[in-house]
């Protein structure tokens, strides 16, 4: 049986604490360089499971991954909330007043910005994954050019940490969500929380009512995102997550949902991991 994970990155990256944290340790992996190549990891059945980063509490929602969940009709198993610690690192025997350039991940950058506002020397360059680019500096011996990793990769790939916990606030907090290509099996006794994608009529008070229902169901709404859909300009797809005491509330919530949308899709029920 399949029990790969598909993760965005290499070692020593984000994604490979949640895999190790959520499946245990040495769990072996498919090493995804981008959210897209990680998707098609799970469709051609390369991976049994994939973990993708959604939401962070500096940077907000990962809005082209939520599209990608809906659009490749795949599935949310479980999540996961990693307390992210970014840490600045080189080659040894630099400083920081040797570095140039600074390569990581788009959202390590967004989350590490006020750090570099005293190292205005310093070039910050886009990169596909925060670990895969500790061990191109250590395979490449590239001076002159850090990362933002995981101390785990500075470990790793054997790179000197210039400066530990740079991000912007400190309790900085990213959850990822367990994706599977088919429906969960999940039990009613381990489902307490659910993220639901709909549309509605583009009406006055639409929304509001939708949210009424919810709350009339006794659902907690923990998130809403809208994310306008390509085909119909000035039109919103909107991502709930709710969570609940009853699984009996939350269906019939989905009833009625079910009526009043125009387009109702439930992206997965599971267990609430953050109380």
């Amino acid at each position: 049986m399949n029990n790969i994970i598909a993760i965005q990155g290499v070692q020593g990256s984000n994604h490979h604490k949640v895999a190790e944290a959520y499946f245990g340790n040495d769990v072996p992996l498919d090493e995804c360089l981008s959210f897209d190549a990680l998707v098609n990891s799970l469709l051609e059945e390369k991976s049994a499971y994939a973990i993708m980063a959604l939401e962070n509490t500096i940077a907000g929602s990962i809005i082209p991954n939520y599209a990608l969940i809906d659009a490749n009709n795949i599935h949310i198993n479980g999540e996961f909330y990693l307390n992210i610690h970014h840490h600045l690192m080189a080659l040894s025997n630099q400083t920081i007043e040797d570095i140039t350039e600074v390569c990581s991940h788009p959202m390590a950058l967004l989350q590490c910005k006020e750090f570099f506002k005293q190292y205005p020397h310093i070039k910050l360059v886009e990169d596909v994954d925060t670990a895969a680019v500790a061990q191109k500096i250590q395979e490449k011996q590239l001076k002159g050019v850090a990362a933002i990793a995981t101390k785990t990769a500075a470990e790793l790939f054997e790179l000197n940490i210039l400066s530990a916990e740079i991000q912007t606030i400190k309790t900085n907090v990213t959850r990822f969500v367990i994706l599977q290509k088919e429906k969960p099996t999940n039990g009613i006794d381990q489902i307490d929380k659910a993220s639901i994608r709909f549309e509605l009529d583009h009406k006055r008070g639409s929304l509001a009512t939708v949210l009424n229902v919810m709350s009339d169901c006794k659902l907690n709404l923990t998130k809403i995102q809208s994310l306008p859909i390509i085909e119909t300009p000035w039109k919103y797809a909107f991502f709930v997550d709710v969570t609940f005491e009853s699984y009996e509330n939350y269906t019939k919530a989905i009833s009625i949902l079910e009526i009043m949308t125009t387009s109702l899709k439930v992206l997965g029920t599971y267990k609430n991991q953050r109380n």
